[in-house]
């Protein structure tokens, strides 16, 4: 099945919701040990600028646990 629904980024709270969205996305990756980029990783970037502390695991519980009060992240009922 092929989605062709396109999404459009405009001004610079959505441009910010979009990075958030993509570090986890990253940190979802690293846990799965692929790499994002070559440059720090997704885990690195969001433990400094959020404070968070623990293994990948936790820290991506945590970071969505953010996204979700900030409500960029919205989760999908169980069922």
């Amino acid at each position: 099945m092929e989605n062709n629904e396109n999404i459009i980024i405009l001004g610079k709270e959505q441009t910010s919701a979009f990075r958030l969205l993509t570090l986890r996305q990253g940190l979802k990756l690293e846990l799965k040990g692929m790499k994002m980029s070559r440059g720090r990783s997704a885990y690195s970037i969001i433990k400094t600028e959020f404070g968070l502390k623990g293994n990948k695991q936790s820290v991506l519980d945590q970071f969505s646990k953010i996204l979700e009060d900030r409500k960029i992240l919205i989760p999908l009922a169980n069922g």
